[in-house]
């Protein structure tokens, strides 16, 4: 009797689905915008953080030392700085390795060049690039290396500089956009996501107005309540299954065409690649989030203003 009464109220969904064409158009119109709208804030939320990462990448504290400083003293206070839990890493360039890099650097100013052959010594000292975890933990990590544990080595001072402090203004404000992007994100995607409901709730009570006295009749026939919801949350179900599958083929030569695009403007990841990669993940989000708000929708709609 389970099994038969389900199989009722799936047919009885399908074909609601399918005769109330306006209303189906309607609602699925709806749905997909939502659902599209949806995906495009999941695509700028990932080109969003993959750029901001390529930034946070760019962003050290660089640790100078004074040419006099012993390489003991020095990879000590490596780790030290290493034990600390802010700490993502620390890259050490020695004295010859820093001469050498510049050279580089300058390897077409011959002027550069030839004042560095004439010196006696190295002129470099030695430096750290230190990387932290968080952009906001730079300051903490400046704090330490400022201490006299961090600043001298058995009396002798060895570190020379620390860039932080002429970097803070730029760590800061890269912090503040990293926080306000994360929190914009949420607070758009919320408020879009409950007005969406709204919208597709009152459309899907339009199709269950129509069909009132239908349900009068059921009621009066002693039919119980979830079969008669039944049919209507499977309507608002297939209204989400169908406009997410309708997004994803959109999706497909939408980003084909904006991929070269969005990775000259982000200097990131194609937007068309990170659809290929992320396409299971792209279904599972839209067609939850379809089948959720279609079906909640209907729910709440022949419940609350249907008297059932």
């Amino acid at each position: 009797m389970f099994w038969t009464n389900v199989k009722r109220v799936t047919r009885s969904g399908f074909i609601n689905f399918w005769r109330n064409s306006s209303v189906t158009i309607a609602a699925l119109l709806v749905m997909t915008i939502t659902l599209f709208v949806l995906g495009s804030l999941i695509f700028l939320s990932a080109m969003l953080d993959a750029s901001l990462v390529q930034l946070k990448d760019k962003v050290d504290v660089n640790v100078y030392f004074t040419t006099d400083a012993r390489e003991a003293d020095i990879l000590g206070l490596k780790t030290s700085l290493e034990a600390l839990p802010e700490v993502a890493f620390v890259e050490y360039v020695s004295r010859d390795q820093a001469l050498e890099d510049f050279r580089l650097r300058h390897e077409d100013d011959d002027l550069i060049l030839q004042a560095l052959d004439e010196l006696n010594d190295n002129p470099l000292g030695a430096h750290f690039n230190v990387k932290a975890r968080e952009t906001s933990q730079y300051e903490g990590i400046a704090t330490f290396l400022e201490s006299n544990d961090a600043l001298a080595s058995n009396g002798r001072v060895i570190i020379d500089n620390v860039n932080y402090f002429q970097n803070r203004v730029a760590i800061e404000r890269l912090t503040d956009v990293i926080k306000s992007i994360d929190t914009l994100s949420i607070v758009i995607l919320v408020v879009f996501l409950l007005i969406s409901a709204l919208i597709i709730y009152n459309t899907i009570r339009l199709a269950i107005y129509t069909s009132r006295e239908e349900i009068q009749v059921m009621r009066l026939v002693g039919a119980s309540r979830s079969y008669i919801r039944g049919p209507f949350v499977i309507e608002g179900v297939m209204y989400g299954i169908v406009g997410a599958l309708i997004v994803l083929v959109l999706f497909y030569p939408i980003t084909l065409w904006t991929g070269p695009f969005s990775e000259r403007f982000f200097g990131t990841t194609n937007a068309f690649d990170y659809y290929v990669d992320n396409f299971a993940q792209m279904f599972i989000i839209l067609m939850a989030t379809g089948v959720i708000l279609g079906g909640l929708s209907s729910f709440v709609a022949i419940k609350k203003y249907l008297k059932i």
